[in-house]
Formats: C-alpha cells, sequence, structure tokens
C-alpha cells in the first residue's frame, strides 16, 4: 500500500496511473471526496484530510511502505512562503510520528538554490525541512512540465507560440508529468534505498523545439516569440495570476532563463524523460475531442 498525496492533479494521477499499473494498493488523502470519486472505481482507498492537517497525514501513513507528498501548486503564495512552510511542517511532524519505509518527494530543478529563484523557493524549503528525516528518502527535481505550454493548442493558431523563455533558443529541463508520476512510482515499488537521494528528471528542451512539435500536431508552423519582459506581468495576469502579484513567478522565469534549472548538478541522479512536447499535445488533443 502507498500513500499518493495530490491524487486529483496531474503528477499525483500520474503516479497513481503507473502504481496501479504494477499492481500496487493505493491511499489517497482527499479534501473532497466527490471529485476522487473516478479512482474510487479504480480500487483506490480514500482517506478524508488534507495537507493543512498533520493528524489526518498521520493517519492516512499508517501501515503504508511508502508515501509520495508533494506542496499543493501556489502561482502567488504569500511573499514568506507560508503557506508551503505549514505544509511543510504538518509532513515532518506526521512523518516523525508515523515513520514509513520510504519517502518520495515532488521538488524542482532549481531547488538547490537557497534564494533568487522565485517559486522554486518553495521546493527549496522542503528539501531543507526534510533534511533531518530519519527515513530514506527522495527528491525527484522535475524539470519543468511540458503541460505548461498546453495553451498553445489554444492561442498558436495564428502560428505563434507566445513563451518566457528568452531566447527560445536556450534549453532548459523539462518533463512531461506521466514521466514524472512513472519515476515515482518506480521509487516507491523498487529496490529499497539508504539516506537522501536526489533524482533530476527531465531532459533539455528548448521553447523553440517545443513550438515546433506543436506545429506538428496542429499541422501548421508555429514560432515561439519571447514575451517582452516588462509585458510579463500583464501576461501572468492573462494565465490567472492576480494583478500584482506575479513577482515571484517572474523571478522564476529569470531564474530558467539564467540557466538555473539546467541539468548536471553535483551529487544527483539523472533520469532523462520519454515522452516529447509533441506527446503531451497529442494525448491533449486526443482528449478534448473525445
Amino acid at each position: 500500500m502507498f500513500l499518493v498525496m495530490g491524487i486529483t492533479g496531474k503528477v499525483g494521477g500520474a503516479t497513481t496511473t503507473h502504481l496501479l499499473a504494477q499492481g500496487k494498493k493505493v491511499r489517497a488523502l482527499v479534501r473532497d471526496r466527490a471529485k476522487a470519486a473516478k479512482w474510487v472505481e479504480r480500487g483506490v482507498e480514500l482517506a478524508s484530510g488534507d495537507w493543512n492537517d498533520a493528524a489526518s497525514i498521520e493517519r492516512a501513513l499508517e501501515d503504508v511502505d511508502g508515501a509520495f507528498v508533494m506542496l499543493p501548486p501556489i502561482w502567488a503564495p504569500s511573499p514568506d512562503f507560508k503557506e508551503a512552510k505549514a505544509v511543510i511542517a504538518n509532513y515532518v511532524e506526521a512523518l516523525t510520528k508515523v515513520p514509513v519505509p520510504r519517502v518520495v518527494a515532488l521538488s524542482s530543478m532549481g531547488a538547490n538554490r537557497a534564494s533568487g529563484t522565485g517559486l522554486i523557493t518553495a521546493l527549496s524549503l522542503l528539501e531543507q525541512g526534510f533534511r533531518d528525516l530519519k527515513l530514506p528518502t527522495a527528491y525527484v527535481r522535475a524539470g519543468e512540465f511540458l503541460e505548461n505550454f498546453l495553451y498553445g493548442l489554444h492561442v498558436a493558431q495564428g502560428g505563434t507560440l507566445p513563451v518566457f523563455h528568452n531566447p527560445p533558443s536556450r534549453k532548459s529541463a523539462m518533463v512531461a508529468t506521466n514521466d514524472v508520476g512513472a519515476e515515482i512510482a518506480t521509487l516507491l515499488s523498487g529496490p529499497a534505498w539508504p539516506g537522501h537521494r536526489i533524482i533530476e528528471l527531465g531532459s533539455m528542451v528548448s521553447a523553440d523545439e517545443v513550438a515546433a512539435q506543436l506545429g506538428d500536431v496542429m499541422k501548421l508552423d508555429v514560432t515561439a516569440v519571447s514575451v517582452p519582459r516588462a509585458a510579463w506581468p500583464d501576461t501572468f495576469e492573462q494565465f490567472g495570476v492576480p494583478k500584482g502579484q506575479s513577482g515571484l513567478a517572474e523571478t522564476m522565469y529569470d531564474f530558467v532563463n539564467a540557466g538555473g534549472t539546467d541539468l548536471g548538478v553535483e551529487g544527483t541522479e539523472h533520469v532523462a524523460g520519454a515522452t516529447s512536447a509533441r506527446d503531451v499535445f497529442s494525448a491533449a488533443r486526443k482528449a478534448t475531442s473525445a
């Protein structure tokens, strides 16, 4: 039995799908059981609660062989990251009281840096918070999710894909969420390991390559065009980030453009992505037309 956090999201869902395919049992901690109803039909055990309650995490950890934990994705967190800090404290309290055979935590490329990373700071705090856990722990430092470019299916009809990457020819670490789920499932159910380990997950991909593969799927020529830096706040607002609260997201992309999420940090392992941007766009298009 494995505990999966965030089952209604892309990474938690992908992790669960891969574990079920291996014939493993899955327990999920959920706040809204209705949103996870499809997983019950597939045999997943639901535990009520969420990451804001240490006691419910403790109950969900009982008698599991491993746990996948993550932070809730927040594009406009408090400047002091109090939301992430509270969740991390709950995880540490629960895992200290109910130690499990292994823990896999979703982190991010760039989490080795403690400052200047914008939104990635939350994952750095997670790794720091777990540092003293006396449990076998693996941090999966994922690259930027290729799914972040799915907006291109809607906005690139005119042949351009606006991106925050500058220049768009520069490569940075990217990965599909299906590959993230596959690696997490492998870590949870595979051979045991001692201590803490860090896995960089993804491949070096440019926005130009993403745009070209989007064009293949849409059957038209698509070119990646960098959004001017001064226009970032308004663009993030169009993506749903509250007005005036995009600073941390902007800093994150400045960090990416400066090479902060490139693969090859010393002391890490590396697993390449197996799913291309083309695969991600194709799957999304099929899902919407089904």
